[in-house]
């Protein structure tokens, strides 16, 4: 992608994910907004539909959908809203036996923190994790490529203690956490540093 699709992409995944209210968008309960409305809106009227697809279908990490209805285009963010939304099409993970790795990519300004309270879904209505490390495959996205700590989920442990996992329609793991939206630290597998892989926990 071009320097300036990649600005476009991520304008729109801000519009999608958290934006919509403040910028006046109509998003529907699944998370749908109709595209000739996010073309009007001041980021994105010398923009037309076919760029859109185009960013849709080269988006290496797929954070988007489109859907036609009644002759009117839709769009969504698959994943990573801050307001909630009911049906994103999540598939509910309720068994470790297909995801052998479930990793949550942060960074060391965070770790303290993490390190006492556990990891939190923050601003979001769930946490990240990817089914592996960026560049394996499967993994198109759920970590950022640059985060200094890895930390491994003991997901088996997580599912028997009753919290909810879901993926993504790009394979991004999901958990909302606990009441706080938080998941504690006693369900982390091991943590490590993701350049020299020293145990950190």
């Amino acid at each position: 992608m071009s320097k300036a699709d990649v600005r476009l992409s991520k304008t729109l995944t801000w519009l999608l994910r958290h934006g919509a209210e403040k910028e006046g968008l109509t998003i529907s309960t699944e998370g749908w907004a109709n595209l000739e409305d996010v073309l009007k809106r001041p980021n994105f009227k010398k923009v037309g539909i076919d760029k859109v697809k185009e960013i849709v279908a080269n988006c290496p990490k797929q954070r988007f959908a489109l859907k036609e209805e009644n002759g009117e285009i839709y769009i969504r963010a698959n994943q990573g809203h801050s307001f909630q939304v009911d049906d994103l099409d999540l598939e509910e993970i309720t068994t470790d036996s297909d995801l052998s790795t479930v990793v949550h990519g942060t960074y060391y300004s965070h770790w303290n923190s993490i390190k006492e309270q556990g990891l939190s879904r923050m601003k979001r209505t769930h946490i990240h994790f990817a089914p592996g490390l960026p560049g394996e495959s499967g993994v198109i996205s759920g970590m950022r490529s640059s985060c200094q700590i890895l930390i491994y989920l003991d997901l088996a442990k997580a599912l028997k203690a009753g919290f909810k996992f879901y993926r993504s329609a790009n394979n991004v793991i999901m958990c909302s956490g606990n009441e706080g939206g938080y998941l504690p630290p006693e369900y982390f597998l091991k943590v490590v540093d993701r350049k020299t892989e020293r145990n950190l926990m």
